[in-house]
């Protein structure tokens, strides 16, 4: 994929995942981007070569919830 193919996926991806963790984590967008931006599946997903921005933004939001809460990653099947 092109470099800004995959950038603007992540432009319409990460917002909808920050979101997500507004409201299920009640913090405000900063400290919301912060910590997503902070977690191990940001840091997968801004590699194009890991494939995670073909996931859903939900998909990725689980992900993201339960490395929160385990500290661990399960990645999905297929």
């Amino acid at each position: 994929m092109e470099q800004k193919k995959f950038e603007a996926m992540l432009v319409l991806i990460v917002p909808m995942v920050i979101g997500m963790i507004t409201q299920e984590y009640r913090l405000d967008e900063v400290t919301a981007a912060k910590a997503f931006y902070e977690s191990k599946v940001y840091s997968l997903l801004e590699q194009e070569d890991t494939k995670l921005w073909q996931l859903s933004p939900l998909t990725l939001f689980n992900m993201y919830d339960e490395e929160r809460k385990t500290g661990s990653i399960t990645f999905p099947e297929g």
